[in-house]
């Protein structure tokens, strides 16, 4: 083995690099976050030479013409002063690494002023050699970086066509955008504008710069505080039915710095649990404000990993902000929405319990550890105990169960019998198409509505909120076989069939009888129902309650090419109308589709 021997300067900050300036995205990100960093309102970023020069320009406060050099240097910075610094982090920046980075891997000039100079300091850096000049130049900061890699030829080897680099490089710029929408964002590309916002401190403006009014127009506002533990949400999140085939519409920040975090994204995975179809994901724009001391953010130089002090309580209040902002629907002005957004600030528990299992996975024990929420860094997978999923399943059922009868209250008040007419006035139904879809005049246009998982929904909400469901009892019982497999399945969850009206009893060990179902079920056949649920289990015992619920609420719904009359198709709507999210089946199907007035005019070349 050869002897050891220092490294230079140069060897360290190009290992360094590797670590901080992975492609050139890696570089628009660490400048821009500078440029924000500085109080900068407008940044600009141009691209050119195959990702391989990059200019960013911004209006911040620029670098002291004293502390230019120290600025490329490893390890220095302005944003953190001792070690309890480290902990109280406010900025996006803070390790002091990614100029001294850049410059071991790239030819770069840098001109700036502050306001408190005449003229500016201009300095090239190469190889991690800097010299610097005086120049003139307005306040503010320009970086040119030139020939990214030009020394590092491996490097280079790896990076993927201009096309893909440059994708990555828009999806950070978007990111950064959203995460500060008072920022104004110009992204070039071979002198061409790409990308524009206007920095107006609007959320929802620059969502709809950085993608499109159609995905706004299918947004629902989320906004939650909870002043005792100093933590807020706010942001937007999808309709159930405005999904995405990936998780890539994940747009999730902490204190406005973008971040990977598994508790997050399964707290929304889960409050879309039986809301979306298998495989989609909706869009979600959420940036949660913690007290800096609560969270690590100095887990990676790419600062994208998080470590909570309590991921337990992060948990819970992600998810019941997610919950309560999908579960405000009202088909009126989005301002109503929002004000009741405003008004659910209030739930936040803390689980208890020690962890024993992953949701959605085989059994997987953690001894001595008293949390609910459990991270594996290895396989960044989060887990969660059957105790906790439960006590999240009785709040929410509670909130549930609330929300439904004050909805249900007021739709009464409206649906007095004494204002029948008007009720009929209000849903203006046209008629059946195709015996399966109700056709209804809106405002807003043609509304098309799907019979059965309209209520679907409606039966699967009510059965929900219900703490018993009425049964009816089966004096003549079909003998149903079933497998060895099946039998200790039911025999295990006998309970749980039971609270959702079933009364099973087992003849020998592998045939069964019903003694009673539910009554909305009374014109069903037992074999039907249990070979639905069974199906719909395939292996997979977890949230085996959930399923027999989805199950009774299909099975018990009218179903598809089935003759409606006026009044059921009326009565099948104001039901449907109260539900808390009326957007999809409990399967994920969306339910109805609003085709616009002017669609429909323009097709015929009429002006609406």
């Amino acid at each position: 083995m050869a002897r050891i021997k220092q490294l230079s300067k140069h060897l360290i900050n190009q290992i360094a690099a590797g670590e901080v300036i992975e492609r050139p995205a890696s570089v628009v990100k660490e400048l821009c976050e500078n440029s924000i960093d500085a109080g900068a309102t407008k940044i600009s970023i141009e691209i050119t030479n195959e990702c391989r020069d990059i200019r960013i320009a911004d209006n911040g406060s620029g670098i002291h013409p004293d502390d230019i050099l120290l600025a490329f240097s490893k390890h220095a910075t302005s944003k953190i002063n001792d070690d309890d610094d480290l902990y109280n982090i406010h900025t996006l920046g803070f390790r002091g690494e990614a100029l001294a980075s850049i410059i071991s891997i790239a030819k770069l000039t840098c001109i700036t002023r502050t306001k408190d100079y005449e003229h500016g300091t201009k300095v090239k850096c190469e190889n991690s050699e800097v010299q610097q000049v005086e120049t003139g130049c307005a306040v503010g900061t320009i970086m040119e970086v030139k020939d990214l890699f030009y020394n590092l030829p491996v490097r280079l080897k790896f990076l993927k066509s201009s096309n893909t680099e440059f994708s990555y490089i828009q999806e950070v710029v978007q990111s950064l955008a959203i995460s500060h929408p008072d920022v104004s964002f110009e992204l070039k590309k071979f002198g061409k504008t790409v990308l524009k916002t206007t920095g107006q401190n609007n959320l929802l403006q620059v969502i709809k710069e950085v993608y499109s009014s159609d995905v706004t127009s299918n947004l629902k506002q989320v906004s939650k505080t909870d002043e005792l533990s100093g933590l807020k949400i706010s942001g937007y999140v999808s309709k159930p039915d405005f999904t995405r085939s990936s998780k890539k519409s994940y747009h999730l920040y902490i204190n406005s710095r973008a971040v990977k975090c598994p508790v997050l994204q399964k707290a929304i995975d889960i409050a879309y649990r039986n809301l979306t179809a298998s495989n989609k994901y909706p869009f979600i724009v959420l940036n949660l404000e913690i007290p800096p001391h609560d969270v690590d953010v100095n887990v990676h130089p790419t600062k994208k990993e998080v470590r909570y002090k309590n991921p337990n309580q992060i948990f819970n209040f992600v998810y019941f902000a997610v919950q309560s902002g999908l579960s405000n629907y009202n088909r009126k002005p989005d301002s109503d929405i929002e004000n009741n957004n405003n008004n659910n600030n209030n739930d936040n528990d803390n689980f208890q319990n020690s962890v024993t299992k992953q949701t959605d996975s085989p059994v997987i024990n953690f001894p001595n550890r008293r949390q609910d929420v459990y991270i594996d860094e290895k396989t960044d997978t989060i887990y969660i105990t059957d105790e906790a999923m439960d006590k999240l399943k009785e709040k929410t059922t509670e909130r549930n169960n609330l929300s439904y009868h004050q909805n249900y209250n007021k739709q009464q008040q409206f649906f007095n019998p004494q204002q029948q007419t008007a009720v009929e006035n209000t849903e203006n139904i046209i008629g059946q198409y195709h015996d399966t879809y109700i056709l209804i005049d809106t405002e807003e246009g043609l509304e098309i509505v799907d019979q059965h998982i309209a209520e679907e929904r409606y039966i699967y909400e009510k059965l929900k909120s219900e703490k018993e469901v009425i049964s009816q009892m089966l004096f003549v019982s079909d003998v149903i076989n079933i497998s060895a497999t099946e039998a200790e399945l039911i025999k295990d969850n006998i309970k749980k069939f039971e609270r959702f009206g079933y009364g099973i009893e087992f003849l020998k060990s592998n045939e069964i009888i019903f003694r009673k179902i539910p009554q909305m079920l009374a014109k069903i056949n037992p074999k039907e129902i249990i070979a639905d649920i069974l199906a719909n289990i395939e292996g997979d015992i977890d949230n085996l309650e959930e399923k027999i619920l989805i199950t009774t609420a299909c099975k018990a719904s009218v179903k598809a090419n089935t003759k409606l009359t006026i009044w059921q198709m009326q009565e099948i709507i104001k039901k449907w109308r109260t539900t808390k999210m009326p957007y999809t089946c409990p399967h994920g199907r969306t339910i109805s589709k609003i085709i616009p007035h002017n669609k429909i005019a323009s097709f015929f070349q009429r002006a609406k």
